[in-house]
């Protein structure tokens, strides 16, 4: 990319749809979390947490219950930007016909 477009989840690697698929069913999770919930390696997650936050659709919290921790949820536009794109999708394939 050029920077001049803006980053979707559609452009995100695999791994990054399934960090975000993890949260959206599980809520807000920390990374050891996500790792055993999503089965990557915790490299994997890292980076993939790292786009999904570059987007702004995951924000990182602290872990109250284990301060050495991060907590991590997606934000509140994020839904509606995952439901925005599946729906944009939707009209574009009806249109087209």
């Amino acid at each position: 990319m050029d920077g001049t477009e803006e980053e979707s989840l559609d452009d995100l690697p695999p791994s990054a749809k399934l960090v975000f698929k993890v949260l959206e069913y599980n809520g807000p999770l920390t990374q050891k979390g996500i790792v055993e919930e999503s089965m990557l390696s915790a490299r994997t997650v890292r980076y993939a947490l790292e786009r999904l936050e570059g987007i702004g659709i995951v924000d990182e919290d602290v872990y109250f219950a284990d301060a050495r921790q991060n907590l991590y949820q997606l934000t509140d536009i994020a839904p509606e930007k995952a439901q925005a794109k599946a729906d944009g999708g939707k009209e574009k394939a009806c249109c087209a016909e």
